[in-house]
C-alpha cells in the first residue's frame, strides 16, 4: 500500500533490503563500504533523508553510513498487517545488518530510532560498536509528544499545495527558516488519486495502542544493560527531552557522553546538522576510529530476550 504516485524528481532509493516478514526496506548509503558501518534510524513520521546531510558529512569521514526508511514510512512497505511496535522494528534492523553482511554497528537513532536501538542493544537483539541517542531517552516529556501526535494527526484528508504543507511546517517548527524553493518538500509526500498531497506513512502507524509507561520501564532497563560507548545528543529547545530526562539517562547509563546543542529542537540532525555531524564523527573518533580496532570485541551471544506482552510502538 502507499499514499499515493511519487512526485517528479523525487529520489529513488540506492538500496531496498528484505525486511521482517516479507516487508522490503529502503535505504541508501555513503561513504566507503569497507569503513565502520554506521546505521542510521529516523524517527516517527519521518524518512531516511532527514540523514542526508549527516550521512554525507559521515561519508566523507572514512564511514559507512547506512539510512533506511522505517517499515511504513517513506520508500519502505508498509506492513501487511499493521504492526508497527519496536520489537517488529528490531527485527527489520536485524534483518538490514544481515543484508549488510552481519558487520557489528553503530546505531544512530532519532527518537523512534533511538528507542528501536536502545532496545536492539538494551535487550542483546544486536551486537553494536557503539549507540547514539538523538533527542531520546527512557524519560521523556508528555506534552512535546502529545505535540507530536497533533501534528501527525493533523489534515488527514491531505493538503491542496506545497504550499499548505509548508505553512503546517512553519508552524510546528516557527524555529526553522520556511524555504523558499517548496521542491525539496516532495520527497517525503505523496499524491493521491484525489490531487491531495500527504505524509508518505501509513496512518495505521498513529492508531497503535501506546502505553507510554510500560514504554518508559523497558528502555530503563535498557539503558541500564548498555556497555558499549553511548553518547546522548539533546536539542536545547526540544519539547520531548528535558534536561532533566538527560540527566535521568547519565544515571542509568553512566559512562555515556552528553551534548547539548543549545539552538536545536528535536529534530537535532535537521536543525543543526553540521555541529551535529561534527560531535558524533568525535564521539566516534575516539571509541570506533577509522582503521582501529572496535572498542569492545564482539560479546558471547546472550539468550533473547522478548518485549514486554504485547507489542508497543512510540512516535519518539
Amino acid at each position: 500500500m502507499s499514499a499515493g504516485e511519487r512526485l517528479p524528481g523525487t529520489p529513488e532509493p540506492m538500496h531496498r533490503w528484505p525486511g521482517h516478514g516479507g516487508v522490503t526496506i529502503a535505504g541508501d548509503g555513503w561513504g566507503d563500504p569497507a569503513g565502520p558501518l554506521i546505521l542510521l534510524q529516523h524517527g516517527g513520521g519521518q524518512t531516511r533523508h532527514a540523514w542526508k546531510n549527516v550521512g554525507e558529512q559521515l561519508g566523507a569521514a572514512g564511514y559507512h553510513a547506512v539510512a533506511f526508511d522505517a517499515r511504513g514510512h517513506g520508500d519502505s512497505d508498509w506492513a501487511p498487517d499493521g504492526v508497527y511496535g519496536q520489537d517488529v522494528m528490531v527485527k527489520d534492523l536485524q534483518c538490514v545488518i544481515a543484508a549488510l553482511g552481519n558487520r557489528r554497528p553503530v546505531l544512530v537513532g532519532a527518537s523512534m530510532g533511538g528507542g528501536t536501538s536502545l532496545v536492539a542493544i538494551g535487550e542483546d537483539h544486536v551486537d553494536a560498536t557503539a549507540l547514539v541517542l538523538v533527542d531520546i531517552a527512557p524519560r521523556i516529556e508528555p506534552e512535546g509528544v502529545a505535540r507530536i501526535g497533533e501534528f501527525m494527526r493533523a489534515r488527514p484528508d491531505g493538503f491542496d499545495s506545497l504550499e499548505q504543507v509548508a505553512d503546517a511546517i512553519a508552524a510546528y517548527q516557527p524555529h526553522r527558516k520556511r524555504p523558499k524553493d517548496l521542491s525539496g518538500l516532495g520527497k517525503n509526500l505523496r499524491r493521491g488519486a484525489d490531487g491531495k498531497y500527504r505524509w508518505h506513512w501509513d496512518p495505521r502507524f498513529m492508531e497503535v495502542k501506546r502505553d507510554w509507561q510500560r514504554r518508559g520501564e523497558r528502555l530503563e532497563a535498557c539503558g541500564r544493560n548498555v556497555k558499549t560507548p553511548a553518547l546522548l545528543v539533546r536539542g536545547g529547545l526540544s519539547d520531548v527531552l528535558s534536561e532533566d530526562g538527560a540527566q535521568h539517562w547519565l544515571t542509568l547509563c553512566p559512562h555515556s557522553e552528553y551534548v547539548n546543542i543549545t539552538d536545536a529542537a528535536h529534530m537535532v540532525a535537521g536543525d543543526r546538522n553540521d555541529i551535529f555531524g561534527n560531535a558524533v564523527i568525535d564521539f566516534l573518533g575516539r571509541t570506533v576510529p577509522i582503521g582501529g580496532a572496535p572498542v569492545h570485541p564482539p560479546h558471547e551471544t546472550h539468550p533473547h530476550h522478548e518485549g514486554p506482552p504485547g507489542d508497543v510502538t512510540d512516535v519518539p
